[in-house]
């Protein structure tokens, strides 16, 4: 019998992971699985780049938009949800597709998440005082100090994963990266893992054009909307902290988006780099013709079938 195979694509944004998703799910006629933690929220839609309805209708996707922008929801959360909802669907299906520019929470469900110890909670309370006072910057350049690792890897834009690496960093006088996938778990289906890549003029281009198109379909309308939400975790994320700093008048609307296209490359670089770390991936060319994609895909499938 044939194992269960899920198929993971992988790359930096705006690469097309999404398009190559859907053209493998249609091929195997199966599911997607997003593991992009932007893509998680109901009220958040223009700037995490969620599938259009006519890619949502061509196959069926899980975990998009499917809790609130209120809702407490951990990677934790999204690990135990992601292998319920994969066990349900390798009993109609072979392969399964899952697709997602969020590191951690791709690895979440093909390792399973590491065991960190313990630490002082008032480690962490002090954490979000210096955030407060200090600002981001601060606790960034202390976690390049800690840990270089982490921080070539990490969104450092995500406050709630920032503190989290530094407080076990501080806590235990290691680094927050030394404790990852010490022990990953065995799963119950095999991982392909199809990587697109570009050069990396190619990648910072595609994403300023799609931040501009985001611009254009209501991004700042979008962002004003979620203002009076603006402490959330949630929120704290590239192409809304930027805006928001706009509607304080803290700076320009000109700049507000010369900084979302900034921070989305500089996220794509540590996507990159958390990428270069991951082994036995495939790779294509983002500009590889769909059917050579497939099919290279099935001979791969076969190979590792034997």
């Amino acid at each position: 019998m044939k194992p269960k195979t899920l198929i993971t694509v992988l790359g930096p944004t705006a690469i097309g992971k999404t398009a190559l998703a859907i053209e493998l799910a249609r091929h195997f006629n199966t599911q997607i699985i997003s593991s992009d933690s932007r893509q998680f929220y109901k009220e958040m839609y223009i700037g995490t780049a969620v599938p259009s309805l006519s890619e949502l209708e061509a196959v069926q996707h899980h975990f998009i938009q499917h809790i609130s922008i209120h809702d407490p929801y951990s990677v934790g959360d999204f690990e135990i949800e992601a292998i319920n909802t994969l066990e349900q669907l390798f009993n109609f299906n072979d392969i399964v597709v899952m697709a997602g520019g969020s590191g951690l929470y791709n690895r979440a469900v093909t390792e399973g998440l590491d065991d960190f110890p313990k630490v002082d909670s008032e480690i962490r309370t002090a954490l979000n005082l210096q955030l407060e006072e200090e600002g981001i910057e601060v606790l960034q350049r202390q976690l390049q100090t800690l840990d270089p690792v982490s921080y070539s890897s990490m969104d450092l834009q995500n406050t709630r994963r920032l503190i989290r690496a530094l407080e076990i960093c501080i806590g235990t006088g290691k680094p927050f990266s030394s404790f990852l996938n010490h022990n990953p778990q065995q799963r119950s289906f095999r991982t392909l893992k199809i990587g697109l890549t570009a050069e990396r003029s190619v990648i910072y281009d595609r994403i300023n054009k799609r931040v501009d198109i985001m611009m254009e379909n209501g991004l700042l309308e979008e962002a004003k909307s979620l203002y009076p939400y603006r402490h959330l975790n949630a929120l704290q994320t590239v192409g809304y902290k930027e805006l928001f700093e706009f509607f304080e008048g803290n700076v320009s609307l000109e700049f507000a988006v010369s900084e979302i296209k900034k921070n989305t490359r500089r996220f794509a670089k540590r996507q990159l780099t958390w990428l270069n770390k991951e082994e036995d991936i495939h790779w294509f060319d983002f500009k590889t013709p769909h059917r050579i994609r497939t099919d290279k895909v099935i001979e791969i499938l076969n190979d590792d079938s034997q």
